[in-house]
């Protein structure tokens, strides 16, 4: 896949890998210099280039670093200041966010699970290069706001539902005559760092089965709005040609306790009787961070969190959330 071009070539005088760098780290907040390097240039064997354009880039103020946490070597995690942040959205490839990192959120207890999400992404982007199909370091982002119900916003998490990551994939197979059929599959995906209780994880998934079925109301005096067929329409389907996946993958445990976090994920889903109903509506399994990383996204490392019993490659399957692009 030929590298997208973010800025123009002379721009502040940046490398083709430094106008690479910026957007990304303005999509994704907080990565490693080896998270960087694989995203970017899969083939080299070292850290070193990467490092020394994040060095260009912080001798000119667009991006800074915080130190690991968790790491003895101080490893450093690098983000864009706000002039690196103005610098991506006056370029116009990217749609501004509203969110920044600050030196108090990098140096914050949400590193790892910033990191965490990014690896998710990192381990799709890995294996769509080994299948031919794409997915690239642009391809998903973090914490996209959904509006689950009507109201005032600050309900919070009764309102708005914010998956931390909103992933996009073609997966590419072989179709008939030689030609090939290309499927966009779009990921809801939920981190959990064995820091959450299951019992809000599992809530998590009332949030989805509202998103899925939300038909927004009239404001008071505009009368009953309706899509072209005549009626009104789900919410997300003037996002989403289908509704996406959920993606639980559990992180921050011994693979022992992680799959014992899974079976209880789904005893409680599966003892719901609000969730049951929702099982027509969402396509949602649990898997590792592990598992994803050593296998890939369609392995039979995933086991749905309604239903069947035993990890399968259910994210492949084909099904309404799935949607032809070819």
């Amino acid at each position: 896949m030929p590298r997208p071009r973010f800025l123009d070539p002379t721009d502040r005088g940046l490398s083709q890998l430094g106008q690479e760098i910026l957007p990304v780290l303005y999509r994704h907040r907080l990565l490693t210099a080896s998270q960087l390097t694989q995203l970017l240039r899969p083939a080299a064997t070292s850290t070193r280039y990467v490092r020394r354009q994040l060095e260009v880039l912080h001798g000119r103020g667009m991006v800074d670093a915080s130190v690991r946490r968790t790491s003895r070597a101080g490893e450093l995690l690098w983000y864009t200041t706000a002039l690196g942040c103005e610098v991506v959205e006056t370029g116009g490839e990217l749609a501004p966010r509203p969110y920044r990192m600050t030196e108090d959120a990098a140096a914050s207890q949400l590193q790892e699970h910033t990191l965490a999400v990014n690896e998710l992404g990192l381990a799709f982007v890995q294996h769509a290069r080994r299948l031919g199909d794409e997915c690239g370091p642009l391809d998903w982002d973090p914490e996209v706001a959904h509006r689950v119900r009507d109201g005032d916003s600050r309900l919070g998490d009764e309102a708005v539902l914010v998956p931390d990551a909103v992933l996009r994939y073609i997966h590419t197979t072989p179709a008939g005559n030689g030609g090939q059929q290309r499927m966009l599959l779009t990921f809801f995906c939920e981190i959990d760092r064995a820091t959450m209780s299951i019992a809000r994880l599992a809530a998590k998934l009332h949030a989805y089965a509202r998103y899925a079925r939300y038909v927004p109301q009239p404001a008071p005096g505009r009368g009953r709005p309706k899509a072209a067929g005549g009626y009104r329409r789900e919410a997300w389907r003037a996002r989403y040609p289908s509704f996406p996946r959920v993606l639980l993958v559990l992180d921050g445990a011994s693979q022992r306790q992680l799959a014992k976090r899974a079976d209880d994920l789904r005893a409680l889903a599966a003892a719901d009787t609000r969730l049951q109903p929702a099982a027509t509506d969402l396509q949602a399994a649990v898997t590792t961070l592990e598992q994803l990383r050593v296998h890939g996204p369609f392995a039979p490392i995933v086991t749905p969190v309604l239903g069947d019993t035993e990890p399968t490659d259910v994210l492949l399957r084909p099904s309404a959330a799935a949607t032809s692009v070819a």
